[in-house]
């Protein structure tokens, strides 16, 4: 295998960038990472009620609270510390979660000890575990901080999500109410009366903003389909433009009102929190929605590299966004009481012309923002599914060079429909606000209390204080700003709490749902004991082919396929057990990917193969999956020999195996009768499903003739033919259960009932397919 291949190791190979691929890196970072953070200018004053505000001095107040705030969350915390807790590349709430999974043993995702070991049974896996610490025992022995663990990360997606859908619908409800008033401001050219200009205002005012940003959102969601590598072209110029602008004219701001300088001083803060009372603290839920985005650089991580991000926060966006808002506020304070809408971005754009001209670029960095959220929900759904939290959904690749740009259809219209009734039921730009703010700032909580964690038990610190130093500063920070978003909870926040609510219901009956069942197979598994002795019993017969059965489990039988013995008494010359395994890490190397192994004695012809794979690994993307695993259960034949002391009636041991083989050589058998299936990802388009074959080698004396004698058998049965067997579960509670448990048993039922075919079944030809049906009392 070519390492390059391995994202691990492409991972590892941009850590050794140069500064010209820094420089590179830096300049797509904008339009992906930043587009969110550097749009916040647009609503974090101009969500703020100027009935609120007392005097100018509470503005330079306010304006050191967002300074200081993006130095500490943005660029001291994310920028310098959390960056560093990367996942073999990859960032986010899971990838922290992924890593206390393995290094504190904490997970609750589906797996039994024998699969743990399997998983990590050989040296040099990615999975190898170090030596625990008294701290990582102390957390692994409570099943209370487990959930605790799995609740936190489950609840840091969830938010993710909801920001998705509440930035598009404020992003671009600010950027048309800036094109309200610039058309409002054009109506003097077309009427000289008073009256007519008043009656053309309000006529904006009511179908300008709302109707247009609704068409807006249904355009921008209808894009996703062409993926963020097609859309996202000329989203880096856009936000630099932007950022050059705001610049500027913050800069025009505080040359004219060079007073907002003394705001630097930590002093106003003071002073603000001195005097506060309740309208006060209200104010700085709006303040903290300057930092919103700041999660970005954390979650995007995967797509760039730590030092492109770093340059490209302290060196641009970091000095551009405090000049911008050092102007804003030095505008706002001398203009307060003249306007309704001097807490607005575009108002401290004297100049006519370029303010026509600010609010077409603002609605185009409103778009790249919006973008930016949608993707990371993306990014976010397709890891949580990945590891058993969320119901099946379709996922779509959109990018062959970089893995973690995705789109999922089904998620698309979920996120737009419900961004559209944010949009529509609030219609008001403080409202959404209130809303986005509380997302923003509990998951960044969420993101320190889980990095507190990776502090005292990865990193190994000699003094463990430092963990709980990091959560003491920062979680005080964050938690100043959460009693303020709770104080505005009757005026939009409580959205996020419902939004919450619904999909915290989703993932957490879904995941209770398949380690149900997979504790339903582990506990009525049969052992294959049951299918060699009592057989002939039964009067089994062996016909010619090769039979795959899909199980979760890693021993033993699954209880499905013995529910199909027992009535249907057959099954094929060779059987293969095959198990997709997800671990908690983002990539698995290809030649670390197959693990094969026998089951009982060579006559039976009976193999197992776990496929595993990461969260952002999707192993059944090619057509020729089936064919991989075949040349791999060759290559295990050819090699057993060596290891046989090991492997011989262990089921317990296997060899990791990858697709580089040579023990069959394949051959494209060119047919124009091929089947024709259809493409799962464009079902408008066709493809012909190409029929390998398999050869064995020229004879060759380091092959022993036993060895060769069941690679021939092997090719032999899969000329016979292939079938698939797949268990179909029908869940059903156990009489006397609690509430609870119902309530999580039918939600499960629902979304299972609802949601995408098992992703396993779609490649499969229906001929070959046969599902059997089992009743899981749980």
């Amino acid at each position: 295998m070519d390492p390059s291949l391995n994202p691990v190791s492409i991972h590892y190979a941009i850590k050794k960038e140069t500064w010209r691929r820094t420089v590179v890196l830096s300049f797509q970072s904008l339009g992906v990472v930043y587009g969110r953070l550097s749009t916040t200018p647009l609503y974090a004053f101009g969500s703020i009620d100027p009935s609120n505000i007392k005097s100018g001095e509470q503005i330079y107040e306010l304006f050191s609270f967002v300074l200081w705030t993006l130095t500490t969350i943005p660029l001291l915390k994310y920028a310098f510390i959390v960056l560093k807790a990367d996942d073999n590349g990859e960032g986010g709430t899971f990838a922290l979660y992924s890593l206390l999974c393995r290094r504190v043993n904490v997970g609750l995702l589906p797996s039994d000890i024998s699969a743990t070991e399997l998983m990590h049974q050989e040296e040099g896996t990615p999975t190898k575990m170090k030596v625990e610490s008294r701290a990582r025992r102390a957390i692994g022995r409570y099943k209370s901080s487990h959930y605790l663990l799995l609740l936190l990360a489950l609840l840091g997606s969830c938010l993710i999500i909801c920001d998705g859908i509440l930035t598009p619908a404020l992003s671009i409800l600010s950027a048309t109410s800036n094109l309200r008033r610039s058309l409002s401001q054009l109506a003097p050219l077309f009427t000289s009366s008073e009256k007519s200009r008043q009656s053309v205002d309000k006529y904006l005012k009511k179908y300008i903003p709302v109707p247009v940003a609704c068409a807006i959102l249904i355009c921008l969601f209808m894009l996703q389909r062409y993926g963020t590598n097609r859309i996202g072209i000329i989203f880096a110029p856009i936000v630099i433009v932007w950022l050059m602008f705001i610049c500027g004219f913050g800069l025009y701001n505080i040359v004219h009102h060079p007073q907002i300088l003394w705001a630097i001083s930590p002093t106003y803060m003071f002073r603000f929190i001195k005097k506060i009372d309740i309208t006060s603290w209200k104010l700085l839920s709006t303040t903290a929605l300057c930092i919103a985005g700041s999660e970005a650089m954390f979650a995007d991580l995967g797509h760039f590299s730590k030092r492109s991000i770093k340059v490209t926060f302290v060196f641009l966006v970091y000095p551009a966004l405090v000049l911008c808002y050092a102007g804003q506020a030095a505008f706002f304070s001398k203009h307060l009481g003249t306007s309704d809408d001097a807490a607005h971005l575009s108002e401290s754009v004297m100049h006519r012309q370029l303010n026509h001209i600010f609010n077409i670029l603002s609605l185009f960095a409103s778009l790249v923002g919006s973008q930016a959220t949608i993707t990371a929900s993306f990014s976010i759904i397709n890891q949580c599914q990945a590891l058993a939290c969320f119901p099946r959904v379709k996922v779509i690749h959109t990018s062959e060079k970089v893995r973690g740009q995705v789109y999922v259809p089904d998620a698309n219209w979920m996120l737009m429909v419900l961004s559209l009734s944010i949009l529509i039921g609030f219609h008001d730009i403080s409202v959404i606000a209130n809303a986005t703010g509380l997302a923003v700032i509990c998951g960044m909580l969420v993101t320190t209390c889980l990095m507190s964690l990776i502090i005292a038990l990865q990193w190994e610190k000699t003094l463990a204080f430092l963990s709980v130093l990091f959560l003491l500063f920062f979680g005080s920070i964050e938690a100043l700003y959460l009693s303020s978003c709770f104080l505005n909870f009757l005026k939009g926040a409580w959205c996020v709490v419902i939004l919450s609510f619904i999909f915290m219901t989703i993932m957490v009956s879904w995941h209770y749902g398949t380690v149900k069942k997979y504790e339903f197979d582990i506990e009525n598994k049969v052992t294959v004991d049951w299918l060699t002795d009592l057989s002939p019993g039964l009067g089994v017969s062996r016909v010619p082919g090769i039979g795959f059965i899909h199980s979760n489990i890693v021993t033993g039988i699954p209880a499905f396929f013995s529910h199909f013995i027992t009535n249907l008494p057959a099954f094929h010359q060779v059987l293969l057990l095959l198990s997709f395994k997800s671990l908690p890490m983002p990539y698995i190397p290809k030649n670390e990917r197959y693990l094969i192994g026998r089951i009982g004695h060579k006559e039976y012809k009976i193999y197992r193969c776990i496929v595993r794979h990461g969260y952002r690994d999707h192993v059944r993307d090619v057509n020729d999956f089936e064919d991989q695993i075949i040349s791999s259960i060759g290559e295990f034949i050819a090699r057993e020999e060596r290891h046989h002391e090991a492997l011989v009636l262990q089921e317990g041991r296997m060899i990791i195996l990858g697709t580089n083989g040579n023990a069959l050589v394949p051959f494209v058998e060119q047919r124009e009768s091929g089947e024709q299936v259809t493409d799962i990802e464009n079902p408008t388009t066709t493809t012909r499903r190409k029929k390998v074959r398999f050869m064995l080698p020229a004879s060759s004396p380091k092959m022993n003739p036993s060895v060769r004698k069941e690679l021939q058998e092997l090719v032999d049965a899969r000329e016979s033919g292939t079938a698939y067997f797949l268990g179909h579960s029908h869940l059903k509670v156990r009489k006397g259960s609690n509430l609870v448990k119902q309530f999580l048993v039918m939600a499960y039922a629902f979304l299972d009932r609802n949601c995408r075919e098992p992703p396993i079944a779609l490649d499969i030809p229906h001929a070959a397919l046969l599902e059997v049906g089992m009743v899981y009392t749980i």
